[in-house]
């Protein structure tokens, strides 16, 4: 009886991906407020019936999404803040992994770059809160810097959004540039270093008597 139940749970779950890497694909070209759930179970080859297996709504469907987009991102982030290194190499490795985690899951990026401000409001909710969960990893691994002496806990999260901010920005910049040759993608990698090198110098002199606080 067990292994009947984890035949059927592992074909729900088959299913489940089925549906959520169809609507992936079909928002290549559109939005999530225009998708209709019959496209996406055609795509998939089942009854619309069976997406209410699955999925409450096109909007549960894109949280869900959000979920696959963003909740694995986490252990990249950490790695992104904690790598070693002199302040010039932090900061190209973290480009680096930007680049590389766009050429690997470009929909996924699309898609949050899309839907962060778009018109379903769960989606954009849902963004929104796995954005403040990186920063606040962010946050607390700038905490445990030395450069981070006397700063605020609020100080620390406003500079891990920018931080968050800049890299998100960085992977769309990425993104629109994926048809373009290496030395257009040179030199977005090296506007983004020049980026993140100017909000380093701010944090350094950040804490000095000249700076605003």
């Amino acid at each position: 009886m067990s292994h009947t139940l984890g035949i059927r749970q592992a074909q729900k779950q088959k299913t489940r991906q089925a549906l959520l890497d169809a609507a992936l694909e079909l928002l290549e070209g559109q939005s999530l407020s225009s998708l209709g759930l019959r496209e996406v179970t055609r795509a998939v080859g089942v009854a619309p019936t069976a997406f209410y297996r699955h999925f409450r709504s096109t909007a549960d469907l894109g949280v869900a999404l959000v979920e696959e987009a963003l909740g694995s991102l986490h252990p990249t982030i950490r790695t992104m803040v904690s790598t070693t290194g002199d302040g010039e190499e932090r900061i190209a490795r973290v480009v680096e992994l930007i680049a590389g985690h766009v050429a690997r899951y470009p929909a996924h990026v699309r898609f949050i770059a899309r839907e962060r401000h778009g018109g379903v409001q769960p989606v954009r909710e849902a963004i929104a809160e796995q954005l403040a969960r990186f920063a606040g990893e962010v946050a607390e691994a700038l905490a445990a810097d030395p450069v981070s002496a006397g700063w605020s806990e609020d100080d620390l999260l406003m500079l891990a959004q920018l931080y968050v901010d800049q890299m998100l920005m960085t992977a769309c910049w990425f993104l629109e540039a994926q048809e373009a040759g290496p030395e257009e993608r040179a030199r977005i990698a090296q506007l983004a270093i020049r980026q993140l090198r100017l909000i380093s110098v701010g944090r350094q002199h950040w804490l000095d008597d000249s700076a605003g606080n």
